[in-house]
């Protein structure tokens, strides 16, 4: 890791799931990982993806891929965990941004694939669902998906205009809206039809 780049507790065992991560291994099961609390970190995810140490964006584009990789959401907030440690954070909105869409097929069996600023990929799916929400104030919508284990992505505004592009009518109980379908699944994307 960079000499200059201090996390404090967390650096401990960093090294070792930088070495599994680079050896193409699947993620780390940090759903099984139940370290005693270590208390905060100054790490902050802003609203457009953006990692920052110390009010200072993280540049290593592989720092914060092994970062996201360590991330958790329980239900006192956001940590990076580690099998020793385990250390809050603050996630503005969610903690990764949807930045493109692959489409496979088309009709009902159409995939709709998000690829995220960290490099995740999921297929929206009844596990990995889209859903928005919308602003009170303005009416703008907000649009998610789900990633892994309770980590959504914003989708970002380019890639919900390719998803208003793919939008039609629902029947049944979403008659009256447009979405897209992906594995089956008809997600509404707030749009009255």
């Amino acid at each position: 890791m960079n000499s200059g780049f201090s996390i404090g507790p967390l650096q401990i065992g960093l090294a070792s799931l930088q070495r599994e991560a680079s050896a193409g291994r699947s993620l780390p099961p940090v759903d099984k990982w139940h370290p005693v609390h270590c208390g905060d970190i100054d790490i902050r995810i802003a609203r457009d993806g953006i990692w920052f140490h110390q009010g200072t964006p993280i540049g290593r584009k592989e720092l914060v891929r092994l970062f996201s990789t360590i991330l958790r959401k329980d239900p006192d907030g956001y940590v990076l965990v580690t099998p020793a440690e385990k250390m809050r954070i603050v996630v503005e909105d969610a903690p990764f941004v949807a930045v493109l869409l692959d489409v496979e097929g088309s009709g009902r069996e159409q995939k709709l694939i998000f690829t995220t600023n960290v490099g995740d990929q999921t297929t929206a799916s009844v596990d990995n669902p889209i859903r928005v929400e919308s602003d009170r104030a303005t009416g703008e919508p907000a649009p998610y998906v789900h990633v892994r284990k309770g980590l959504e992505a914003r989708i970002a505004r380019a890639v919900f205009y390719q998803l208003a592009d793919l939008a039609v009518p629902g029947d049944g109980e979403h008659a009256g809206f447009l979405g897209v379908w992906s594995k089956g699944v008809f997600f509404r994307l707030g749009l009255p039809a």
